[in-house]
């Protein structure tokens, strides 16, 4: 969701005139996007920020840390031109504006409640990667004891399904061949233009992806981020199983394997209930894969509570774990409860996590070997190479040997001849996509950085 921000933000300035370059000295304005899910981020955000007050620029601060701190971000670093929240990005121009004029310091932060507004990125014909965002809700709903995201994002609003549509039928006509939804719980979404909820409340989501693959034929991926697992229902289930055009991959956060815990962070399941669904869906769709996330350290987890989340990974065989040790956010409930975890314990359970969850990706990644599969090349696979990156259809980064025509966008079929520890290496066989055509390059006016903190 950052990401997609961030180029949000690139598009509006570039649509107000402005360039990008390559590095914040000599530009004109400086754009810090924020997360502040994890305390590491704030850190970061205060040190990028320190770093570049230095510079003759309008420094300005969004996301989610702009949204938490406000007002009180200005006072605590007053070299800050502008502090914007996630529902006010559009203003970002005129605000920039404003500050090049001898403008006072603004924040503003008001959440979007009466008209929601989704902006939309780039849809002109190259303008777009090999892969493509577009937001379908925001905001959560879910209150999980450890979450700032409903503080900093706001509650769940919706995007009309029309709306939708017409984003990803620009993008493919752009040059996207895949596209994500996105979603702070993706996979709880109603369309907004339909009057109000089901009656018996269910998520319309698997009628947005059926949508999608009917009316959209030339997307050749479709994927989302980030479900809900009591949202993972039946409906959704046979989606996955009847469209061909969903990737065979689901990343489904599970945050613990314990019910004692999971009943602390308010999650709403418990473990066999979110085993089961997941055991449900890889059973739909053989091959599938899934990733998860986990905090371990969450106050009153014991080690008893740990091994049951190693279980359980072990148990699901998830391909990839995104884990991170508990960190108090500000107005989150968890702040009431003792964090009794010490950090080295902390520390120590995050390493047994991380072994465990490498030797997984690992087991998985061999058994690739000598499989054909179907890539999606997203570029070079690093500045002036002549090997290209992909992923495939289960989500595997697959570097690949020169092959003619697989360039960014195209879809080739290769044979996986290594494992790496994080990676495949395949040889293409033959190109089954052409890569959309060369982007030409307009000249703008203003130099302008913009960087994800």
């Amino acid at each position: 969701m950052n990401v997609h921000d961030s180029q949000r933000i690139e598009h509006l300035l570039r649509g107000a005139g402005y360039q990008l370059v390559d590095a914040p000295e000599g530009a004109e304005v400086v754009v810090l996007n924020t997360c502040s899910v994890r305390e590491k981020a704030e850190q970061k955000l205060r040190s990028e920020a320190g770093r570049l007050k230095k510079l003759d620029t309008v420094l300005v601060v969004a996301g989610c840390v702009a949204q938490q701190e406000g007002e009180r971000l200005l006072k605590a670093m007053p070299y800050l031109d502008v502090v914007v929240g996630p529902d006010n990005l559009g203003d970002i121009p005129s605000l920039v504006r404003e500050a090049q004029l001898g403008g006072r310091p603004t924040a503003r932060t008001v959440f979007d409640l009466d008209a929601p507004s989704f902006l939309t990125g780039a849809t002109s014909p190259g303008s777009t990667g090999a892969s493509a965002y577009v937001t379908v809700m925001k905001g959560c709903d879910e209150r999980c004891t450890f979450c700032v995201v409903p503080y900093t994002r706001g509650p769940e609003r919706y995007r009309p399904a029309d709306q939708i549509l017409a984003e990803v039928r620009a993008l493919v006509d752009a040059g996207a061949r895949e596209v994500v939804l996105l979603g702070q719980t993706v996979n709880s979404y109603r369309d907004p233009s339909l009057g109000g909820p089901t009656p018996d409340d269910r998520s319309e989501f698997p009628e947005l992806l059926g949508r999608i693959a009917r009316e959209v034929p030339h997307l050749n991926r479709l994927r989302y981020t980030s479900p809900h697992p009591r949202h993972l229902t039946p409906a959704l289930e046979e989606a996955h199983r009847a469209l061909g055009v969903l990737a065979r991959h689901v990343h489904l956060p599970v945050q613990s394997g314990s019910d004692r815990v999971l009943k602390r962070m308010l999650r709403r399941y418990t473990r066999a209930e979110y085993e089961r669904r997941a055991r449900s869906l890889l059973a739909a769709v053989p091959g599938l894969t899934l990733t998860t996330d986990i905090i371990v350290g969450f106050p009153g987890e014991t080690r008893g509570d740990f091994e049951e989340t190693l279980g359980l990974v072990e148990a699901l065989g998830f391909v990839g774990v995104f884990a991170f040790k508990y960190s108090p956010r500000p107005l989150t409930p968890s702040l009431k409860l003792d964090d009794d975890v010490p950090e080295d314990e902390k520390q120590s359970r995050l390493q047994a996590l991380f072994a465990v969850t490498e030797a997984l990706t690992q087991r998985h990644l061999e058994g690739c070997v000598g499989t054909v599969v179907e890539v999606l090349v997203e570029g070079p696979s690093r500045p002036g190479a002549r090997t290209v990156v992909g992923r495939t259809r289960r989500n595997e980064i697959a570097h690949l040997a020169p092959l003619e025509g697989a360039r960014a966008g195209a879809v080739v079929e290769a044979e996986v001849l290594r494992a790496h520890k994080h990676s495949l290496e395949a040889r293409g066989l033959r190109v089954l996509l052409e890569a959309p055509g060369a982007v030409v390059a307009t000249r703008r006016r203003v130099a302008l950085p913009v960087v994800a903190v």
